[in-house]
């Protein structure tokens, strides 16, 4: 639980050796932007989290933003936590790595909060939202990058709204800072409606923050959350979606590299009762574990994304997104940039499938039509990781270095993980096939897909199916 209290602000000169440096530096920058707020009000953590206490962040800063009116920018709360940076320097929390390495996990969260008229104090709702992100990066490890998109399904504020989700860009204001724990950027929270972050999936969070920030009510230039928001920018203006969504997918691609979804596939070139094969995969049988080295390089493949397709003014968040600069190019890589190329384990050799058959649930069998178009067709991979299991389906182009799955084999399985690789003729064959997934309008199930010359079939089934796989 957290209370509201003001803040003593910037310690004296003689108390500075017994304030926390990171802390202190973070206060540093909060007093550049806000030289006449020295006791903002702030949310802290009343159980610190090394202390055993369940929130990560150990305190968050609230602050009054007149805006710009010159620029159209107008008067909010600005939110700062403190936390997800190495405060203390002691390893309580943060393994120190060194001072020109990320502090922490390299980064706060900011978030901007319209200020509706009247209000004298700031809402504390977005205090416990970043509460929430901060445990995500606790539990998980990933750390979060400017366009990545944050799937909530629930009103930011527990209200009406239809601000339901987030996208992640760098703090407008804000300048990353260097600490004696390491460097220290600042990314914004900026909510968004549903259609919203469903184009930011189909094509990528950065081009929808700039969209976002051409349109007042949307944000604006400082993109500032309003939760009375009640359309969104392509309701405004319905030309964004075709003229630059659209055009943007066919042109540039997808930078979804995949998702948690509810998917399993069958082997149907082996008997049932066949133990050696992946019949361990099907409904309402057990599945295999993936091996650490599948789990981390499908982990890494879905964190990063397409780094080397990404905007040039994205900066590292931690070391595991450092890597050498790459030219823009139609070959995506499924290898991590920790290790080679897939060698797999001794114990769990690869397979190759003559017949397969992939089942995902409605939400998941809609992501199909984008898998191919925004990823395929561009030269890269998607992948779909069960969230019932160790199950994973990786569609591969031909383009794509250190896949298993080759163009004679383009069915292979490494345990539970299996890859389908398609020719680009055969994934406009399934586009044209798979037309009717595009729809948002919900459709009758099951929908079965077929392709017998390549031996594929694909099912979209209810849910019900996975959630109660033995009925």
């Amino acid at each position: 639980m957290d209370e509201v209290r003001p803040t003593s602000g910037a310690p004296a000169h003689g108390l500075a050796s017994i304030f926390p440096p990171g802390l202190q530096a973070i206060y540093g920058e909060c007093r550049r932007l806000y030289p006449e707020q020295a006791n903002p009000l702030q949310v802290t953590a009343i159980v610190k989290y090394w202390l055993g206490g369940p929130d990560p962040l150990d305190y968050i800063s609230m602050y009054r933003n007149a805006g710009c009116p010159a620029q159209d920018i107008q008067e909010h709360w600005h939110y700062v936590s403190f936390g997800l940076s190495d405060l203390y320097g002691d390893n309580r929390v943060h393994e120190f790595a060194g001072s020109d390495k990320p502090s922490g996990f390299g980064l706060e969260l900011t978030f901007r909060l319209k200020r509706e008229a009247g209000e004298t104090a700031p809402p504390t709702w977005p205090a416990e939202l970043m509460q929430g992100l901060a445990r995500y990066v606790f539990q998980s490890e990933n750390t979060f990058c400017s366009g990545d998109h944050v799937s909530w399904h629930s009103p930011l504020d527990n209200s009406e709204s239809r601000i339901q989700h987030m996208l992640l860009t760098e703090d407008p204001q804000m300048q990353p800072i260097q600490t004696p724990f390491g460097t220290v950027s600042f990314l914004q929270i900026v909510g968004v409606c549903t259609e919203e972050l469903q184009a930011a999936q189909q094509w990528n969070g950065q081009g929808i923050l700039e969209l976002m920030r051409g349109v007042r009510v949307a944000g604006g230039p400082w993109l500032i959350t309003d939760m009375r928001r009640g359309e969104t920018i392509f309701d405004i203006d319905p030309h964004l979606q075709q003229e630059r969504v659209d055009q943007g997918i066919e042109t540039e691609g997808s930078n979804l590299s995949g998702v948690s979804a509810k998917c399993v596939w069958d082997d149907l070139s082996r008997p049932p009762e066949d133990e050696e094969d992946s019949r361990s995969i099907c409904i309402g049988s057990q599945p295999r574990r993936l091996s650490d080295k599948d789990t981390e390089q499908i982990r890494e493949t879905l964190r990063k994304g397409l780094e080397f397709n990404s905007k040039a003014a994205l900066p590292p968040i931690n070391s595991q997104r450092q890597g050498h600069e790459r030219p823009q190019s139609r070959k995506d890589s499924l290898e991590s940039e920790s290790s080679a190329a897939i060698v797999p384990h001794e114990l769990v050799r690869t397979r190759q499938l003559e017949s397969v058959h992939l089942k995902f649930n409605q939400e998941s069998g809609t992501l199909l039509p984008l898998c191919l178009r925004g990823r395929l067709l561009h030269g890269r991979h998607f992948t779909f990781k069960s969230i019932n299991g160790d199950t994973a389906i990786t569609f591969v182009s031909t383009g794509v270095e250190g896949a298993f799955a080759t163009e004679e084999h383009p069915y292979a399985a490494h345990g539970p993980w299996l890859q389908i690789l398609l020719t680009e003729e055969f994934v406009e064959q399934m586009l044209g096939d798979l037309q009717e997934l595009n729809t948002r309008e919900e459709t009758k199930l099951p929908k079965e897909y077929s392709w017998p010359e390549k031996k594929l079939k694909i099912s979209v089934l209810p849910d019900c199916v996975f959630d109660n796989p033995l009925q």
